[in-house]
């Protein structure tokens, strides 16, 4: 008679290759995958062009028609600064919302599940972005620095000090974290752009006219505006009052949105 193997049933069955869990996206592909969304996109590219046109513009206008005092690296960083802090948002809000325009964010999630992971990613692209931006502005302003003292017969004046160079990367991440708020609260492009240039454009204006009627708000409104609070981080002094402003408006502005897109991000169901 032939055995029976009785361990047979007690024994482990073997593993499937299909049944494991592949490994996560490394956090580093799914930065560079974002960094490429921005910059890589035909509306990417046109906005980083105009900023390139915008910044050359400047430096012109200052070299023919400004005061010799004008003519600094101080000046330059802070003048190339605008445009570059007005146009950079509008590329992470496109990185963000163009997802969701395109019906691409199911492939998106479906690749990646964890939605958190994939909104970190674009966070941390937008941050190096901003960086980045912050060396080009550098260079952009010691090339102008350079050409129009030369230009004017001037001796070049390289007036800018580490910590106004810090605090002008600052301004560029900070408006690029706004921009990011309202992309992932909105999700839309449009809506988004029109909130993210409300906020450059109309606010500064209709704070101004709230603080001229009421006192309280000329005195008390850089705990709550932002776009008021980043203006003191152009002087050459910011009090520790002044920085415990910019963190609460930034809490209020960028905190805010981000925590409730966020919230409704990781709610939502994806078509």
């Amino acid at each position: 008679m032939t055995a029976v193997d009785t361990t047979a049933s007690e024994r482990p069955a073997p593993a499937l290759a299909g049944n494991r869990r592949p490994a996560p996206v490394p956090m580093t592909r799914l930065v560079d995958v974002e960094v490429r969304k921005m910059l890589d996109t035909r509306a990417g590219a046109w906005l980083l062009v105009s900023i390139a046109l915008i910044a050359g513009a400047v430096v012109g206008a200052v070299a023919v028609w400004g005061r010799d005092d004008e003519v600094g690296f101080a000046s330059f960083t802070s003048m190339i600064g605008f445009p570059m802090q007005l146009v950079l948002p509008m590329v992470a809000v496109l990185a963000v919302t163009s997802e969701w325009n395109q019906r691409s964010a199911l492939t998106t999630f479906a690749l990646v599940p964890r939605r958190g992971r994939v909104v970190l990613a674009k966070g941390v692209a937008t941050v190096a972005v901003a960086l980045a931006a912050g060396v080009v502005q550098l260079a952009a302003a010691a090339l102008g620095t350079f050409a129009a003292s030369a230009f004017r017969g001037i001796d070049p004046a390289w007036d800018l000090t580490l910590e106004q160079a810090s605090r002008a990367a600052l301004l560029d991440v900070v408006a690029l974290a706004v921009g990011f708020g309202f992309a992932v609260l909105i999700r839309a492009s449009a809506p988004a752009l029109v909130a993210y240039l409300g906020f450059v454009l109309i606010l500064p204006s209709l704070s101004g006219m709230i603080a001229g009627l009421a006192p309280w708000w000329a005195e008390h409104g850089s705990w709550l505006d932002l776009s008021l609070a980043m203006s003191v981080l152009g002087a050459p002094a910011v009090t520790d009052e002044q920085w415990a402003q910019l963190g609460t408006a930034g809490l209020v502005w960028i905190g805010l949105p981000l925590a409730v897109g966020m919230r409704r991000l990781l709610r939502v169901e994806i078509r």
